[in-house]
């Protein structure tokens, strides 16, 4: 299997005992200056509007960089550059699939931005007027978020003790501890307009670094994409297989339409993430919104073919055996290479890892914040609503902090609770929440005048249980090697996904709700005529002698 040949090689020193000094303290100094800057860049309005989507006053050039921010999660950064350096064409599938999800935010966005509504909640009241609406939107946002903030802050914190070269358990919960303080500090003080400057200088960052360690590793290759490829496939674990569908690690059975569930859950579910409505909402009219989309897609594209080239230079430069050894999920690829692609005791060595690892805190804070931030204004607006808020006596932006350091506070402790399993599995749950309760809400919601608030309830809850049953009983918990128990075997979903289910079930749950096929067939039983009723009554007798004489 991959994961033993992986496991059998030692684990190397990323860093290097003398680098790691001077790369620790760079690193120091830049989280203290951004910690700085986002205290500077904390708002004390008190109106919703400016705290929640900055007023509505972004330029579309700032909000589509913004916008392109979001999709750069330290997850993306630093996991999916090791998913294509150690699983070759599934990896860049993936890439493919999280560039594809903005397109079809794209074909949304405008009817979005039309609604004046920024939370799940506010979205599910247009077809469903009353508090269950509401209620539903945020439980949603909710289910969708804590199992991504717990992804977000366990791989900032590997990545953290990775970059301090202690890739214990022990360091990699304190690790995970830190930034989560770090984070949480960040995200109790800022509002979207102080995101959206952090979420604006991510972006030239990851892709200076990415440019910087994608060049110098063509360099080792006489600028040759050709020959780097080829040493891509050499170096890898599988190299007939490299460049072939089947060789990700968590492929299960039926293995065509697994993928084709992962497609689905991967493209639908990270264009619908909550975070990215508030986003929207910013932009100052539906022609701004558009053309930040456009920036947005133009600059996430770009990335993602970085990230794609710098992952198979990892795999090139230093080989699948080795990324596969300081981490099974290949999270430290992106730093193995930028300490390979330099001599080892030289200046622009040090720089360039120090680049990698402030990109790497930037992914991270934001992702959380923004992740977070969109949480907590569905629980402040959706859940607790304006009777909740005066029933505790505490103003509004009072709630929205008190909610941001309470969600950040449970995910840190579930993160640290879960620290010895393997639960990358929850981003892909998180994304197939997304992908049925609220894509095929949104769509029901924009073009169908039928769809009520029945349909919605049972489309959200039906979907959510669902998603929730088929993951429990799917590869991805039990049954094999990278799942959550791997020593059990109660899986019986043989997809790791359930995208390709309960996608379809949810549209068939909201159209079922809302029509309700069964009352219209009883109402006709009841209220239909009998076969000899109508030839037995003495009214029918003479209406018909009646309707023959006037003929």
């Amino acid at each position: 299997m991959v994961t033993t040949h992986l496991l059998s090689v030692g684990p190397p020193d990323l860093i290097g005992t003398a680098a790691r000094g001077a790369v620790i303290s760079a690193f120091l100094v830049f989280i203290g200056l951004c910690l700085l800057w986002v205290f500077t860049l904390a708002t004390q309005d008190d109106d919703p509007e400016r705290l929640y989507v900055a007023g509505r006053s972004l330029s579309p050039v700032f909000n589509g960089v913004a916008m392109a921010g979001e999709q750069i999660t330290v997850v993306i950064l630093v996991s999916l550059p090791g998913a294509i350096a150690l699983f070759g064409y599934d990896g860049v599938s993936t890439a493919v699939d999280s560039a594809l999800a903005l397109g079809v935010f794209l074909l949304l966005a405008s009817r979005i931005r039309a609604t004046r509504r920024y939370t799940l909640g506010e979205l599910f009241s247009l077809s469903a007027e009353g508090p269950g609406a509401r209620i539903a939107g945020a439980v949603v946002t909710l289910c969708i978020a804590v199992p991504l903030l717990m992804v977000q802050l366990r791989v900032g914190g590997i990545t953290a003790a990775l970059l301090i070269g202690m890739p214990s358990e022990r360091a990699q919960v304190v690790c995970t501890v830190l930034m989560g303080f770090l984070i949480t500090c960040f995200a109790g003080v800022a509002d979207l307009r102080g995101t959206s400057f952090v979420q604006a200088v991510k972006v030239p960052v990851a892709l200076a670094t990415l440019a910087a360690v994608t060049l110098l590793a063509l360099r080792l290759f006489d600028w040759s994409p050709g020959s780097l490829l080829s040493a891509a496939m050499d170096k890898s674990v599988s190299p007939g297989e490299y460049l072939s569908p089947g060789l990700w690690a968590h492929s299960a059975d039926l293995g065509p339409l697994s993928t084709l569930s992962d497609h689905v859950v991967v493209i639908l579910g990270t264009a619908m993430m909550p975070h990215l409505l508030l986003r929207v909402s910013a932009s100052r009219d539906v022609p701004a919104a558009r053309r930040s989309l456009s920036v947005a897609v133009g600059l996430t594209g770009l990335f993602y073919l970085l990230l794609i080239t710098t992952g198979f230079a990892a795999a090139a430069v230093v080989g699948s055996g080795r990324i596969g050894a300081v981490d099974a999920m290949g999270q430290g690829a992106p730093i193995l290479l930028a300490s390979e692609v330099l001599p080892q005791h030289s200046t622009g060595r040090l720089v360039l890892i120090t680049l990698v690892a402030c990109a790497a805190f930037l992914a991270v804070l934001t992702a959380v914040a923004s992740v977070t931030f969109a949480a907590a204004v569905s629980v402040t607006r959706d859940l607790l609503g304006r009777r909740g808020r005066t029933r505790i006596g505490i103003g509004e932006p009072a709630v929205l902090r008190l909610s941001v350091v309470a969600l950040c506070a449970v995910s840190l402790l579930l993160t640290t609770a879960v620290h010895r399993y393997p639960i990358e599995f929850l981003l892909a749950f998180s994304l197939s929440l997304a992908a049925t309760c609220v894509f095929p809400a949104v769509v029901y919601s924009f073009s169908w005048t039928g769809f009520n608030r029945h349909g919605l309830l049972w489309l959200v809850y039906g979907g959510l249980s669902l998603c929730t049953l088929l993951t429990f009983a799917s590869p991805a918990v039990s049954g094999t090697k990278y799942a959550l128990l791997p020593e059990q075997d109660f899986n019986l979903f043989p997809l790791h996904t359930p995208g390709l289910v309960s996608v379809p079930a949810a549209f068939l749950l909201g159209w079922l709700g809302s029509a309700r096929p069964w009352e219209r067939t009883t109402h006709r039983r009841h209220t239909a005529p009998g076969p000899t009723s109508a030839r037995s009554a003495p009214g029918a007798r003479i209406d018909s002698g009646k309707d023959a004489v006037s003929g």
